[in-house]
């Protein structure tokens, strides 16, 4: 994942890792979908290909429009993939990539062997006409060779942060993230970390509500925020430890209630009530969250609350001081600060980037009411 190029133009305010910024598609119309194109390469990794092509490639007649218009290419007619396991044939030139407004960078194990001349002119072209740029795993490799990198955020697979941080000390490399949105240039760490980049980025252009219906498709959690630690510590267990599932479902049914039961009597849903729910102390909660998640109770709680509040301002909802209440953030000026700290808009600018009427609304189907957990 890298950042801006070696001729750097004008770089968007730094974001905190995994943080959106101001949602954007550049270059899409009301007639024409936001273009993503792959780019394929020599032993390409198979699995985050098939990342992108799960979330930006597929249909989605579920909501009734298509997301973004999607296509492979590869500099070569046939291209071998890691380690020889399949070649992909049929797909376009890597010309394809000068018309598309988001480009995926191709990744690959072999870190060290240098790109292809042709691959990193494509990538820089792309970054100079103003494409938003993507990398997954090791494609931060491939973006800091094309220099587009310098002096900007970026993250990497843990295992190669010392090798990438020898070769490119220009890029200010945050290796213990599971992605970083630095504006026109995004990276994701791990292979499972391209499914919470490209959520993060349907996020971006969609809005919460969409996102959730790709990631219940996905069957793959709505939202990890790019701040967690990319490689949790998760030693098998002499017995089967408890997971966080049941206590997690519990509580996002619970985000706004005022009456929760706690061990202070009832009230609004608190960390101490989390534990208590799970039957363990608060200490012992924040280990299993850290061990489980790679985050806390409470940022846990406040970024399901945040995105609780982005999909009621969706539906339509006006009244801050409702969404406040609804969503457990309690105030207006918490809601706002919250809102504005986790997707750089204020409650207004959500609501004209993706409430109901806008572009990003159209076709979203209703939300179904869950079932809450006696």
């Amino acid at each position: 994942m890298a950042q801006e190029s070696s001729q750097p133009k004008a770089v968007p305010p730094p974001h905190r890792a995994g943080v959106t910024a101001p949602p954007q598609q550049p270059g899409a119309t009301a007639a024409r979908p936001h273009r993503v194109v792959v780019i394929v390469d020599e032993n390409s990794n198979p699995f985050e290909l098939g990342c992108a092509t799960e979330v930006f490639g597929l249909r989605r007649p579920e909501l009734g429009r298509e997301l973004y218009d999607f296509a492979l290419c590869s500099p070569e007619p046939g291209t071998p993939m890691r380690d020889g396991f399949f070649t992909l044939t049929g797909v376009a030139g890597l010309d394809a990539a000068d018309t598309a407004d988001t480009v995926i960078v191709p990744n690959r194990p072999d870190t060290d062997v240098p790109r292809r001349p042709a691959v990193l002119d494509a990538v820089r072209r792309a970054h100079a006409r103003g494409a938003r740029l993507v990398g997954f795993c090791s494609g931060a490799f491939t973006l800091a060779e094309a220099g587009v990198l310098d002096g900007r955020r970026a993250t990497a697979h843990w295992q190669w942060a010392d090798s990438f941080r020898e070769r490119f000390p220009a890029v200010r490399l945050e290796p213990d993230v599971l992605f970083v949105d630095d504006g026109d240039i995004l990276t994701a760490a791990g292979s499972s970390a391209a499914l919470d980049l490209g959520l993060h980025i349907v996020r971006r252009d969609h809005g919460a509500e969409v996102a959730n219906s790709v990631s219940r498709r996905l069957v793959f959690a709505a939202h990890r925020d790019g701040g967690q630690r990319q490689f949790v510590e998760r030693p098998v267990p002499d017995v089967p430890d408890v997971s966080l599932a049941p206590v997690l479902a519990w509580a996002q049914e619970r985000l706004g209630d005022t009456a929760v039961p706690g061990p202070g009597g009832a009230g609004p849903l608190t960390v101490a009530a989390l534990a208590a729910r799970a039957g363990v102390s608060p200490a012992t909660l924040h280990r299993r969250f850290r061990a489980q998640l790679g985050t806390t109770p409470l940022a846990w709680l406040t970024a399901e609350r945040v995105a609780l509040a982005c999909r009621l301002i969706e539906r339509g909802e006006e009244r801050l001081d409702v969404v406040a209440r609804r969503s457990g953030l309690g105030t207006a000026a918490n809601l706002r600060a919250r809102l504005r700290r986790e997707t750089g808009l204020s409650p207004s600018g959500y609501r004209r980037r993706f409430g109901p009427g806008t572009p990003a609304a159209a076709g979203r189907i209703p939300a179904a009411a869950p079932a809450r957990t006696p």
